[in-house]
């Protein structure tokens, strides 16, 4: 489906990286309907069911299952989905389109985490290197406490394990709504003097489109 479509339909609002969002209205579940068929409307309400079961969830818990649940969305490559090479997806354009590409799983792991009460300071969208592949791949990280290796959620792998474990990815760059920054061998972040220029673009189209 395009892009312009997914975006046309949902409301206008001015949400600063709200605690509740992606959630939907009765009118956006209408529209989603209307342009992406039943099964896309069907999915938005299934996420929002489910990540409601999981509030009261232990920490852990809550990672193992949102990591599992939105793995189970079927990939897509940009190219083909959005005739981009690369196009960083709203989570409202991933639940509603069906697809996504590894940075999309990232970005709707974030802002699902969000939902659920986890720190913004403690939430990144990585972009890292996969040794075996030779290619760059996109992870969110979850940092339990400083100095310690953070928690990789990937949509290649059901199974959360912390960055040293994970050998076949380097890390490159961790970025989230506090900045960017670079990661050292103590496991702290330092922050970095520019913006990411997708990142800044996401959340300007979350906050015009939802």
């Amino acid at each position: 489906m395009n892009i312009k479509i997914l975006q046309s339909f949902f409301f206008t609002c001015t949400i600063a990286y709200a605690s509740n969002y992606p959630n939907f209205t009765k009118y956006e579940l209408n529209n989603i309907k209307n342009h992406a068929g039943q099964v896309a409307k069907n999915r938005a309400l299934d996420y929002t069911a489910t990540i409601e079961s999981l509030k009261k969830l232990p920490i852990q818990k809550q990672l193992d299952r949102v990591n599992f649940y939105l793995n189970q969305l079927p990939t897509k490559a940009d190219i083909i989905n959005h005739n981009k090479s690369d196009y960083w997806e709203t989570p409202k354009e991933f639940l509603t389109c069906g697809y996504g590409d590894c940075e999309d799983y990232a970005i709707i792991k974030y802002f699902t985490l969000l939902k659920l009460g986890f720190s913004k300071d403690k939430l990144f969208i990585t972009t890292a290197y996969e040794k075996y592949t030779g290619q760059y791949h996109m992870v969110l990280s979850y940092f339990e406490s400083n100095n310690k290796s953070p928690l990789i959620l990937d949509n290649l792998s059901f199974k959360i394990l912390d960055l040293n474990t994970r050998v076949d990815l380097k890390a490159n760059i961790f970025i989230n709504s506090t900045g960017t920054y670079k990661i050292n061998k103590n496991n702290n972040l330092i922050k970095l003097d520019k913006e990411h220029p997708k990142f800044k673009e996401l959340m300007q189209r979350v906050k015009r489109n939802g």
